[in-house]
C-alpha cells in the first residue's frame, strides 16, 4: 500500500508548478518573505490599500498564479507550527466560511495535533505523524483536490468531485502568532521527487 502511495506522489509531483504569494492578497497582518515564498503572522496590522481582491478577515494569502485547468502540485513547509490552513481558493473578500461552498478545498491544523478538512461536513483526520511538509495536488477537469504527508508519501485527504468553474489560486493561513508559539513562517518549498 505504502508503495503506491509513494507511486501516486511520484506522479503528482511531475506536474510541480513553481509559486509565489502575492503581496496584494495578503491579509494586513502577514508578513511576506522578499521572494514571496514566505508568510508569517506579524502581530501589527498594517496600513494597506483595501485592494478587492484582499483577505479582509480570513488571515490568509493567495498564490500569483493561478489556474483554471489541467493539473498542479505545489509543496508547503509547515514545520514548527501549531495552527495553519492551506489548499486552493477561488479569490473571495469579505467574511468566508471556509469550504468547498465558498470557494476554498482546505485543510486545517489547530492546537498542534488537531487536523481537520474543511468539507461539508468537516472531517477530523487522525494522522499517524505530524507533516512537516505538505503537497497538494488539484486536477481541474477531475475536480480533484488531494492533500500528501511528502516525508511519509501519505495521502491526507482527497476532495472529489469538485466542480470548478473559476481560477483556482493557491491559499496559505499561517494563523495568529499565539505570542510567538506560532511564530514559524509558512513556506513554499521547491519539489524534488524522490
Amino acid at each position: 500500500m505504502k508503495e503506491l502511495v509513494q507511486t501516486a506522489l511520484k506522479r503528482v509531483q511531475q506536474y510541480a508548478v513553481d509559486v509565489t504569494l502575492d503581496p496584494d492578497t495578503a491579509h494586513p497582518n502577514l508578513i511576506l518573505s522578499k521572494g514571496g515564498r514566505q508568510v508569517y503572522h506579524g502581530d501589527v496590522r498594517k496600513n494597506l490599500p483595501d485592494n478587492p481582491e484582499r483577505f479582509s478577515s480570513c488571515v490568509c494569502v493567495l498564490g500569483k498564479q493561478s489556474f483554471s485547468s489541467g493539473r498542479f502540485y505545489f509543496e508547503v513547509q509547515v514545520k514548527g507550527k501549531t495552527r495553519w490552513d492551506l489548499g486552493v481558493a477561488i479569490n473571495r473578500k469579505g467574511e468566508i466560511t471556509v469550504s468547498p461552498e465558498e470557494g476554498f478545498w482546505t485543510i486545517w491544523l489547530r492546537n498542534g495535533n488537531e487536523y481537520e478538512v474543511l468539507d461539508d461536513p468537516s472531517v477530523r483526520l487522525s494522522l499517524k505523524c505530524r507533516p512537516e511538509k505538505v503537497g497538494v495536488f488539484v486536477d481541474y477537469e477531475e475536480g480533484l483536490v488531494s492533500f500528501y504527508d511528502v516525508d511519509s508519501a501519505a495521502l491526507i485527504y482527497s476532495f472529489t468531485d469538485c466542480s470548478f468553474t473559476e481560477k483556482l489560486f493557491p491559499v496559505l493561513g499561517p494563523c495568529l502568532n499565539e505570542g510567538g508559539k506560532n511564530s514559524a513562517p509558512l513556506i513554499i518549498s521547491p519539489v524534488s521527487v524522490k
